[in-house]
């Protein structure tokens, strides 16, 4: 739960203000504001082509929004690329997850950025011994470290991936359908992976298909449809349904705030 002093609303870690972005003169994203909260997740739903996945690329600093404004923390900022986007501790878990097959878990944690000895040739022991921490508090269970990642199950390579942002101090995650393709197991490997980032403080926009997987994980939801928002709520005042039908119909519930894409009544 997000405290803060009495009388008093908790500043978000992120807030997407007024969004806008065209191409050939339609417009994907239209006035879209969205924000997260430390410790949260916030599920981004809507059909494909709602603008779900434009506005987060304008987050992750592919796309530059015509308009609008990007927060962190209250604090206005220029995101024009995706290293400006890891300079502020926002990193995207894509669903290819973006994975160099052939090398083990420590070599994709570092890929690009390697610890080298004083002789300038590769760490390899301290790569390995730094890999192993942060995946003792991520995934404690993860045993294969040897091993190439084209080895490892869909749970363990998302842990990989995951373990990859945080270790370089991400502050949000953005992830992409994480569950698609994956077995009940493995599903159930990538929610555990998601509660213990919340219990760590980290913001989660989380894109996905499956309302079942958004319901058990996100507290939130914020539903897009032609590239504005239809509604947000909590997921604990709405039902499946009803969001289905902010998903379809573009009406917004009774437990939801309407967006300016919402048709009333």
């Amino acid at each position: 739960m997000i405290q803060t002093e009495p009388g008093r609303l908790p500043v978000p870690l992120i807030e997407m203000r007024d969004i806008s972005i065209a191409f050939g003169g339609i417009k994907a994203v239209d006035s879209v504001s969205v924000d997260l909260h430390p410790g949260e997740v916030v599920g981004l739903l809507g059909h494909n082509g709602a603008g779900k996945s434009t506005l987060i690329k304008i987050l992750s600093g592919a796309y530059r929004a015509d308009s609008g404004e990007i927060l962190i923390s209250g604090e206005p900022v220029a995101i024009a690329s995706p290293r400006d986007a890891k300079r502020h501790g926002i990193e995207t878990i894509y669903q290819t997850l973006a994975l160099a097959d052939n090398v083990d878990a420590a070599a994709n944690i570092f890929l690009g950025r390697e610890l080298l000895t004083p002789w300038r040739t590769l760490d390899d022991s301290a790569m390995e011994a730094e890999t192993r921490k942060v995946m003792g508090r991520l995934n404690p269970h993860f045993r294969r470290f040897k091993e190439p990642v084209k080895a490892l199950s869909g749970g363990q390579r998302q842990s990989v991936a995951i373990a990859r942002a945080i270790y370089f101090n991400a502050r949000v995650l953005i992830m992409d359908e994480p569950t698609a393709a994956l077995g009940p197991a493995e599903t159930k490997q990538v929610a555990d992976l998601i509660l213990e980032l919340k219990k760590q403080g980290i913001g989660i926009f989380l894109i996905s298909h499956d309302l079942h997987d958004v319901f058990d994980l996100a507290d939130r939801v914020s539903v897009m449809k032609n590239g504005r928002v239809v509604g947000t709520a909590r997921t604990s005042d709405v039902t499946q349904d009803e969001v289905l039908g902010m998903i379809i119909s573009g009406k917004c519930p009774a437990g939801a705030v309407p967006g300016p894409g919402a048709l009333r009544g």
